[in-house]
């Protein structure tokens, strides 16, 4: 728990208040029925009006002191609680964002949603709680337990039969509700996760007509819910009815044998009031405690769950980097006997020994069948992921002993999957650099071909592009991509079959204004087409995770089968088709 410190400390005077200030309720709640019964035994039976009066103007100062004090206490509970939550939510997001793709990869995306929102919520509710509850429960409890004693010790003999049985009870419903709120946690990560996959690709779901399909999975884990919930509920609802039908009979009792006391002048009447009262509120104390126990056991659940994402090791950190000022400033690429594999130990190497050298200007092309290692390959220039063996450089330099800034910052990517975010083309492709003008930005999205049809837009590069960029078509996104790529002006750019949606013309258009605009850059594009690479300075072929051919493309055309086969293949496919 040591690592929750840290979210305590800075709201520690909240932390002590609220508890503290919901003494004054306690001392409240055991004082007035004592003073309920001097009024009775004194006021009532003596007829004595003023000691009525000015016994009553007491009570109202103490219930006024207990409003104070219950506000200031429940405000302070508040706050403490919903700071504690908003600083945990946010290191939690920070450290999802600094996750590498493995660590992402070992939880689902519904899963992080549910443990920054449900699970956290969860815990912010029970720390809202226990800060009211902390002092009064037990407060009223023990003081309750005092003054009925003082009263009458007989009457509390009842008391001391009903609260072991009620605390066993407690003790099995907590063990039972622990395991059902941990499942159904996960119940919610599953719910969320088809939620998220549905809403995502709704379109592909519309356009195959699956919305029955979709409809039927999300009725299969929205079920799945209910009962999970109803499961954990059970234990919930049982609590309550235990405890009123433990606070009725020992209130029976209690009445039963204190009239009998009353009858033999051995009690007075107003003692019995007050006893009574107290009967309750003890009671109370031990219904509030389960309830408090039971909300916590449902918070461990996700506290557990928040831990894993807070205990996860990044294994990919810059943290053993012995050249974290060093930059890259000329963008030649070395592979030295590189092997990767995504699981370690559990496959087979995803690429085996890759040797190649591309110097700073040279335009790399990459191309193979698919599950070769293409994407692969180039996830290992930025660090995405880390080699298992020999050695990925940069400059002459280990990408390892860079820091991750000044390494990314050098290379820009467009993946395979188009990513827009919501907000204006513009905002965007500011994500290239964000202190650019509006003319680098039309320069860049010239360079892409973008702007032709960005300006054809009412509002230009206002347009707001929505969730994702659903309002433009797949071409027009990687043409966005590729410029906000650009607009990064990188040492090293790669593009992951990032103009599969582009038709050849347009594509021939980008590759010419590559030549102009990153002459400098060292370019890798990564394609099906050997159309998109043939003018590549050296292409690589890869096949299996291994190199089988590099060169140029004619080279590749008298020495490499594999790129004969893919050569041939697509040619004959453009003869069918122009047949």
């Amino acid at each position: 728990m040591k690592i929750y410190w840290k979210y305590i400390k800075p709201y520690l005077a909240a932390f002590i208040l609220a508890p503290l200030l919901m003494l004054t309720e306690v001392l409240g709640e055991i004082i007035l029925p004592k003073l309920t019964s001097m009024i009775i035994n004194n006021g009532v039976t003596g007829r004595d009006i003023g000691y009525i009066m000015n016994t009553g103007a007491v009570m109202i100062g103490i219930a006024v002191f207990m409003a104070v004090g219950g506000i200031g206490g429940a405000y302070f509970s508040a706050k403490a609680s919903i700071y504690f939550s908003t600083d945990l939510r946010r290191d939690i997001f920070h450290k999802v964002q600094q996750f590498s793709f493995k660590n992402i990869d070992e939880f689902s995306t519904g899963s992080l949603i549910t443990r920054l929102t449900n699970d956290i919520q969860q815990i912010q509710n029970v720390i809202m709680m226990s800060l009211r509850m902390l002092f009064r429960a037990p407060g009223m409890l023990i003081g309750g337990l005092i003054m009925a004693y003082l009263m009458n010790s007989q009457l509390v003999m009842i008391l001391l039969v009903v609260i072991p049985l009620l605390i066993i009870a407690i003790a099995i419903i907590l063990i039972t509700a622990y395991p059902r709120f941990q499942a159904m946690q996960k119940k919610i990560d599953r719910l969320n996760s088809g939620v998220q996959e549905a809403l995502t690709n709704v379109r592909v779901i519309k356009s195959f007509v699956r919305e029955d399909h979709e409809e039927e999975r999300f009725k299969v884990t929205n079920k799945d819910l209910k009962e999970g919930s109803l499961s954990a509920m059970q234990v919930v609802v049982t609590a309550f009815p235990v405890m009123m039908l433990a606070m009725n009979f020992t209130t029976i009792a209690v009445v039963w044998y204190g009239g009998n006391l009353i009858i033999a002048g051995k009690m007075p009447v107003g003692d019995l009031t007050a006893f009574t009262i107290y009967i309750v509120q003890i009671l109370m104390s031990l219904m509030m405690l389960s309830m408090v126990f039971l909300q916590a056991s449902r918070a461990m659940a996700s506290l557990k769950r928040v831990n894993e994402i807070l205990n996860t090791e990044i294994d990919l950190t810059d943290e053993d980097a012995t050249q974290k000022n060093a930059i890259v400033s000329k963008g030649k690429v070395e592979f030295c006997d590189v092997s990767f594999q995504y699981h370690k130990g559990k496959e087979d190497m995803v690429l085996k020994k890759i040797n190649f050298t591309a110097e700073p200007g040279e335009t790399i092309g990459i191309i193979g069948s698919t599950g070769s290692g293409k994407t692969s390959l180039v996830q290992l220039i930025p660090r995405l992921y880390d080699a298992d063996a020999g050695k990925v450089m940069v400059d002459g330099i280990d990408v390892k002993d860079y820091s991750l800034r000044n390494l990314r910052e050098s290379v820009a990517m467009v993946l395979q999957q188009n990513v827009l975010f919501s907000g204006t083309i513009e905002e965007n492709l500011l994500w290239g650099d964000e202190t650019a003008s509006t003319e680098d930005v039309i320069q860049m999205a010239e360079s892409a071909q973008a702007n032709g049809f960005v300006t054809s837009f009412k509002d230009g590069y206002q347009t707001d592009l929505g969730q994702g960029g659903s309002n433009v078509s797949g071409g027009q996104k990687q043409r966005l991509c590729i410029a906000r790529a650009l607009l990064k002006r990188p040492r090293i750019l790669i593009l992951d079959d990032s103009t599969s949606a582009v038709d050849t013309a347009t594509e021939a258009k980008i590759r010419e204004c590559f030549q102009t605009t990153l002459k400098e850059t060292t370019k890798f594009i990564i394609a099906q087409r050997i159309g998109s690479v043939e003018m590549a300075d050296k292409i690589i072929v890869l096949d299996e995770g291994e190199i089988v051919g590099m060169g140029s493309h004619e080279d590749l055309m008298i020495n490499c089968e594999a790129y004969q086969e893919i050569y041939y293949s697509q040619r004959d496919k453009k003869e069918e088709v122009g047949a």
